[in-house]
């Protein structure tokens, strides 16, 4: 639930979409007609027909733009595993999200999704420390566990894993039938540990136009988040080329907690409440201090009575690099809702997803302020946790992962 400091215009998904290619997870536009861009009239096909490169100087999924839909899986190696099985094994999953990334078919596959297209499908995927101590390998520093936080309530069952695997599209049954083309060529090499799904607001689906998802709290979700050519972006998110690790250079840390939304309690605030707490009003996103969504909120605006526009315990104000020392995330969420509790309130919320050049400086100490100052903490839990090293995009040709296995 993290939020950044806005500093950027409104962007339309053919700006996001433009973005991503500049900053090397390519977009390319079916029949390499340029970019390809969602307007409000683009037909479902070729909604479906829309692909993301898989090439690039970074991993797809970090930087490509909202999608409808959002999986994330954790694998665990088998107990006879080596690293000669799971090196196959990556070749066998970079061969496969070539292919259902650009719409083809891998081979063997049986033809679930025949008929559908890529739908802006991106895999991307990650290493844990426990992989790399049984590797044999040095464990980057930027992988030490993440510490407790105040109000966690983590289900070390759905936590952690070997390997971490982001899936995104703008269709479910793509998303699907590309994690079970994955768990099958994992087959006598890993094995699913946990599995979530999640859902975000889908082409067309908001009558205003290009607009930020919301969230199941009603709030407009990702407004401040950092993007290409904002200073110190590549610093904040990328692995810099003289740091940590040669194999990890131009990868990116990525922090998965699932954040269970007290909804009952929250609907219970009266509207004015509820955009005290979050800083920013409920229908526009606009910040508290004035103007629009995209308006740079002021943390020093004052009301008539002297009081601050966005109070101390705010949400924008707490995760803000301001009252931060500069920390910044490049945050990915989707919702989840997946029914109902014992109790009856709803096991809804929010999947997060952090990126970021080292966790200690960016989620790490985000989160410690918010878990003791952020108003919003008493209507959230975090109920899953962990931590991966996502290494840089590969280039045709090699796998996923290679850089690691040729140090071994």
């Amino acid at each position: 639930m993290t939020g950044r400091d806005p500093r950027r215009r409104t962007v339309s998904r053919r700006s996001l979409l433009a973005m991503t290619t500049l900053a090397g997870g390519a977009v390319a536009a079916t029949g390499g007609a340029g970019v390809a861009a969602a307007t409000r009239g683009e037909s479902a096909r070729s909604r479906g027909e829309r692909r993301i490169r898989f090439h690039g100087d970074h991993q797809a999924g970090i930087l490509a733009p909202y999608a409808a839909h959002g999986w994330f899986a954790a694998f665990d190696l088998e107990p006879h595993a080596d690293a000669g099985h799971l090196t196959s094994m990556l070749q066998a999953w970079t061969q496969a999200a070539r292919r259902l990334t650009a719409g083809e078919q891998p081979p063997g596959d049986d033809a679930m999704v025949r008929g559908y297209g890529p739908a802006s499908l991106t895999v991307t995927a990650g290493f844990g420390a426990a992989l790399l101590r049984r590797l044999g390998a040095a464990v980057p520093a930027e992988l030490a566990p993440l510490p407790a936080f105040p109000r966690d309530e983590i289900d070390q069952r759905q936590s952690d894993g070997d390997i971490g695997v982001l899936f995104t599209a703008d269709d479910a049954i793509v998303i699907a039938h590309a994690l079970r083309t994955l768990t099958r060529l994992a087959r006598g090499t890993a094995r699913v540990r946990w599995q979530m799904s999640g859902f975000s607001t889908a082409d067309g689906t908001v009558t205003s136009g290009d607009a930020t998802p919301r969230n199941l709290m009603g709030q407009l979700d990702g407004t401040g988040n950092p993007r290409p050519g904002d200073a110190g972006f590549e610093r904040n998110i990328f692995v810099g080329p003289s740091a940590g690790p040669a194999w990890m250079r131009g990868g990116s840390y990525l922090v998965f907690r699932r954040i269970r939304m007290l909804l009952d309690d929250w609907d219970t605030l009266p509207r004015h409440r509820q955009e005290q707490v979050i800083g920013r009003r409920k229908d526009t996103g606009a910040p508290l201090s004035g103007g629009t969504e995209f308006t740079p909120f002021d943390l020093d605006e004052q009301n008539p009575d002297g009081s601050l526009a966005i109070g101390p315990s705010a949400h924008i104000r707490q995760a803000s690099p301001q009252s931060n020392s500069g920390a910044t995330i490049l945050r990915k969420g989707f919702s989840y809702f997946d029914g109902y509790r014992p109790d009856g309130t709803p096991d809804a919320g929010l999947l997060f997803m952090a990126f970021q050049s080292d966790p200690a400086d960016g989620f790490t100490r985000i989160q410690q302020r918010l878990a003791l100052a952020d108003d919003l903490s008493r209507f959230i839990r975090h109920t899953s946790s962990a931590l991966f090293a996502v290494p840089r995009g590969c280039r045709p040709g090699r796998y996923l992962g290679q850089d690691l296995m040729e140090t071994l």
